[in-house]
């Protein structure tokens, strides 16, 4: 009697519930069916006019400067220099991976920015807004655009590697500066940037280097052989990091190194 209640109550909630069930089912297809869906097409089609094709070219041409810009940023700017320091620095202290490489890059980067703000400023205003402006054309704009940057680097760059590379190139001799052409500028200010780089590792390598002798001669006076030095000096390294304001004298020697 039971089951055969509770079966004739759930027959008649069914019952009751069935238009409305039916009534919202219509309305959630109705509403699916009026959203209007974008039609995206990808294709290519014949031009009717040069300014169609010029406009394709100018994009094939941005696309390509973007996929190269990171390459661009680390090859013609101060990037190179830093990041190699401030690696240089962590494997000195022995840190593994404090700072994280994230931390790194973007301190490269935002002193990268500061480094090179008054070389973009002179791009921008003689080479963009005039560009923008419509008062030159683009190839007056990249020669215009260039001279600042090639400055920047040929005052980075040691004559004996601009040398090394005019003689690769078995180009003549240049009676100036300005005549050396951009694929020769910057091989050379890289190989530069490295030197100086590496040269500053070497001395941010030697006090920590003594923390490390130091406690090293100490543990194995103690007796202390199977205890790893490493493991004692990181703390000193790290104190005396941290008392000499390293990041201040680190990023002090990093700017000035390109005034």
């Amino acid at each position: 009697m039971n089951r055969a209640l509770k079966g004739i109550l759930l027959v008649a909630l069914l019952a009751a519930f069935a238009p409305a069930l039916a009534h919202a089912q219509g309305a959630a297809s109705t509403g699916a069916a009026s959203i209007a869906l974008p039609k995206i097409t990808l294709g290519v089609e014949q031009s009717h006019s040069p300014g169609q094709v010029s406009t394709s070219l100018q994009l094939l041409l941005l696309f390509s400067v973007l996929s190269l810009a990171p390459a661009l940023l680390i090859m013609l700017t101060s990037f190179t220099r830093i990041i190699v320091v401030l690696s240089f620095l962590r494997q000195a202290m022995s840190t593994q991976q404090m700072p994280p490489n994230q931390v790194l890059i973007s301190l490269a980067l935002f002193l990268t920015y500061f480094i090179m703000a008054p070389v973009w400023n002179q791009i921008n205003d003689k080479a963009v807004a005039p560009l923008l402006a419509g008062k030159i054309n683009q190839a007056q704009a990249l020669q215009v655009g260039s001279v600042p940057l090639r400055e920047f680097m040929l005052r980075q760059t040691r004559e004996k590697d601009l040398a090394l590379f005019v003689s690769l190139s078995h180009m003549p001799a240049p009676k100036n500066a300005s005549e050396l052409p951009m694929s020769t500028v910057i091989p050379a200010f890289m190989i530069s940037e490295l030197r100086t780089a590496f040269q500053m590792g070497f001395v941010i390598y030697l006090p920590f280097l003594i923390v490390d002798m130091v406690v090293s001669s100490v543990l194995m006076s103690m007796g202390m052989m199977m205890l790893p030095p490493a493991m004692i000096s990181l703390p000193f390294k790290i104190l005396l990091f941290v008392l000499v304001d390293g990041w201040h004298l680190i990023v002090r020697s990093l700017v000035m190194s390109f005034r």
